[in-house]
Parts: C-alpha cells; sequence; structure tokens
C-alpha cells in the first residue's frame, strides 16, 4: 500500500487581518522531528549505560517518570527542556550512587550528545524555498518549545531569531515567548501571524496572547485530530499552500 499525500486544502474559519511578521513553530511543523528525538534519546542512554553501567538497569520509560517526579519537585523545569533533562540525569545518577562529581560530569556529557544528535540535520531545501519567499516580504521568527539549534539545522539565514522557554520564558501556550517576539519586532501581538502544527500550544496560544493564526494540519506526524476547542484564523495541510494564500 502507498501513500497519497492528500489534496493541498485551505479552510478560513477567521478573516485575517493586515499582520506585519510571520512566526512559525519548528518541530513537526517545518520538519518530522519524532526521529531526530528518538535518535538522539538512544544515543543519550546508550552514553550512560557505557560510561556509568549502573543505569543499564533502567530503560527510558524510568528515566522519563524520574524527570516528571522533578516537575513536582521544581515546576519550573516543566518550562525548559534543556533545564530538565540535564536534572533528570544528574539526580538519576546520584540515585544510582554516583558521587556529586561523577553525576555532574555525566549529566553534562549526556546532554551534550544529545544536543549534537538532536540538531544533526538540515531543513528540507523546499521548506527553506518556502521561508526563503515569505522572507521577501515579511520578518520570520521562530517561536519553539523545543531545544533544537536552528542555526544548524539551517534557520538562521531566513529567520530573524528563534526563541526557546527557559529562564523564567514559559512554554506555549503561555503568552510570554508571543510578547517577547512582539515586542523585539516591535509590533502589537495582533500584527503577528503564528504558524504551527499543534491545536493547544500553537493555535489556541497564539489566540490567547492575542495574535493571528495559522494551523498546519496535519502535522507531519499526522498525529492530531481536529479536536481543538479554539478555532484558528485559517488551516492549510501543506507548508507550501502559504505562498498561494499569502
Amino acid at each position: 500500500m502507498t501513500y497519497q499525500q492528500p489534496a493541498a486544502s485551505i479552510t478560513q474559519y477567521q478573516r485575517l487581518q493586515p499582520f506585519k511578521a510571520i512566526s512559525f513553530d519548528l518541530d513537526d511543523t517545518l520538519y518530522n522531528n519524532l526521529p531526530y528525538v528518538t535518535h538522539a534519546s538512544e544515543q543519550l542512554f546508550a552514553l550512560m549505560n557505557t560510561h556509568f553501567p549502573a543505569t543499564s538497569s533502567w530503560n527510558s520509560v524510568q528515566w522519563q517518570q524520574l524527570k516528571h517526579h522533578l516537575f513536582t519537585l521544581r515546576p519550573e523545569l516543566a518550562h525548559d527542556t534543556t533545564a530538565a533533562r540535564y536534572a533528570m540525569l544528574h539526580q538519576g545518577l546520584l540515585q544510582f550512587g554516583y558521587s556529586e562529581t561523577q553525576a555532574s560530569q555525566g549529566a553534562q556529557m549526556g546532554m551534550d550528545c544529545f544536543h549534537h544528535h538532536r540538531s544533526d540535520f538540515t531543513i528540507a531545501p523546499e521548506v527553506l524555498a518556502v521561508l526563503q519567499k515569505l522572507g521577501q516580504h515579511f520578518p520570520l521568527v521562530g517561536i519553539t518549545n523545543g531545544n533544537v539549534d536552528s542555526k544548524r539545522i539551517g534557520l538562521s539565514d531566513v529567520m530573524q531569531f528563534v526563541l526557546h522557554p527557559g529562564h523564567g520564558v514559559k512554554m506555549k501556550p503561555h503568552s510570554d515567548m508571543f510578547t517577547l517576539a512582539c515586542r523585539q519586532l516591535a509590533i502589537e501581538p495582533s500584527q503577528l501571524l503564528h504558524i504551527g502544527d499543534h491545536p493547544s500550544s500553537d493555535i489556541a496560544g497564539a489566540k490567547m496572547a492575542g495574535c493571528q493564526s495559522m494551523w498546519l494540519n496535519p502535522c507531519m506526524q499526522q498525529r492530531h485530530k481536529k479536536a481543538q476547542t479554539v478555532l484558528p484564523h485559517v488551516e492549510i495541510n501543506q507548508l507550501d499552500l502559504l505562498l498561494e494564500f499569502l
């Protein structure tokens, strides 16, 4: 059975008002994020098992359980993926009986490994081409809950800046990054059009911040159904439709 790409589709729920800039979610909007994160996690835990053999008794589920337990102790970690992963590794190594020095060094070693593999790709040329054409008419920025290295994956030439959560800046759907982006662009929230794949973090988040929104549905993992409670201004199912619509 072969997969056939669905026919191009644009649905407008609300009329877009004039806007001055466009922000993009990154993960699962501009690329399929799952393979890269999965591979990075596999490499991370393989490294942990090699250098700290006691950790081999844990699988990825148990590491995730530890991380979510840390969220209850330090709620700010839920808004900083990098700090949360470091804390998970550090605390896990301590629980396995490694010293503070070993835990700190091991956690940093693991973070270096994860970050290398997590951003070890470049965005597809056809996606960059869409962004380059849009960038001739609008300032483009990134607003992501993840920690991908935007320069390594090829976005530094097409986006003015990319915002990440952490250091007191909360993840979407909180309004922090939308507000910060508008402040840096010197525009009102209503003058920002945000494009993303997630009904809650991208669409509801943008609208609660006073921005306009466009839903890329289905995202490249095709995991979201039309079950969101907040409608976007516009829904598209292929990224290149932006050029036709805008």
